[in-house]
């Protein structure tokens, strides 16, 4: 019997991706050029309008992106309000309190649909904002894949099992994989970590409790971790969390390689970044040479974070009939 269970798991799960890559086959970077040619540009204005009163809204709007991929794949559903009869993936663990953008998302709405009525969708609006935020930042350019449709419901189960900067490296690398992205495409889209900021509660234990222990984490550079205990204070000092720490301290708002120096010099800020590094126990044997390679060519990290993010993009569309294109994104039709 569980070898049985087994096989069927195995063939669902074969079933899903390659349903999953023939609806990725329909999406194409000209999907809109007839039905709504100024997509791209009607984007990057309402961003580039949004960055002049945020700066840190271009690292907001990569992991809205990124958060909507791995739930339900890239459908919109992480835009979604709640309902009294559906709970919204915004309540979820590591989106609430964090999950930021949403305004930005709406104006982007807004404006498309003033200029085409019904066209673009949700889904596509976070891939396109992705891609156009990561550029705006320094980053490299590609074009996007289009044509996703929006879904009907949250998945705030799945949300809550988003991958988290706490969890062990080898289940990191697992629920990437379970997605169909590598070690490289993880170690690659960890390097959005590039720009952006993180709240003091997501390394407290980092710098007064790793594990347990009641010490700082060893693998964090002492000066380092003087600085960051400077900015994150203790509860019992005082510390309510809720500081904002550079992702990458180096070139906090410059998409770049120097998140993969920082590492290199044990001044990854999440346990998730250092780790690729400096947890061979959970399996960085198999991250740590690209960790290197990246901090050694930017040239690879763009590569390849391009087709990480085009991979990731690709993660189980709606397309053709399913689903909707939403009016709004934050309700069903």
């Amino acid at each position: 019997m569980p070898a049985i269970a087994a096989a069927l798991c195995a063939a669902v799960l074969g079933l899903a991706a390659l349903l999953g890559g023939a609806r990725a086959q329909q999406l194409s970077p000209g999907y809109y050029d007839a039905s709504c040619p100024h997509v791209h540009d009607t984007v990057r204005r309402v961003i580039q309008e949004a960055r002049t009163a945020d700066p840190r809204i271009l690292a907001s709007l990569l992991r809205l992106h990124f958060h909507d991929c791995f739930v339900n794949g890239c459908d919109g559903s992480l835009l979604l309000d709640e309902t009294p009869t559906m709970r919204s993936e915004k309540a979820a663990d590591a989106n609430v309190g964090s999950a930021r953008g949403f305004p930005v998302v709406d104006d982007i709405k807004a404006t498309l649909e003033h200029a085409c009525p019904g066209v673009v969708s949700c889904a596509d609006i976070l891939a396109l904002a992705a891609e156009i935020s990561v550029e705006l930042a320094g980053g490299p350019y590609w074009r996007v894949m289009l044509g996703r449709r929006d879904g009907m419901a949250a998945n705030f189960d799945g949300a809550q099992n988003l991958p988290s900067p706490t969890d062990p490296l080898d289940d990191l690398t697992q629920k990437f994989a379970d997605l169909g992205l590598d070690d490289t495409d993880f170690v690659a889209l960890q390097g959005a970590h590039t720009i952006g900021r993180a709240q003091c509660q997501t390394i407290q234990d980092r710098l007064y409790n790793f594990s347990g222990t009641g010490q700082a984490d060893p693998t964090l550079d002492p000066a380092y971790l003087a600085a960051l205990r400077r900015r994150c204070p203790a509860a019992a000092a005082g510390g309510d969390g809720t500081g904002l720490n550079d992702l990458d301290p180096a070139t906090p708002d410059t998409f770049d390689n120097s998140y993969y120096a920082n590492i290199r010099c044990n001044r990854g800020l999440l346990r998730s970044d250092q780790a690729m590094l400096s947890a061979p126990e959970e399996g960085a044997e198999s991250t740590a040479p690209i960790v290197e390679r990246f901090a050694n060519s930017q040239a690879q990290f763009f590569q390849s974070f391009v087709t990480a993010m085009i991979k990731m993009g690709n993660i189980a569309p709606l397309t053709g009939s399913m689903g909707e294109v939403r009016r709004s994104c934050r309700v069903v039709n």
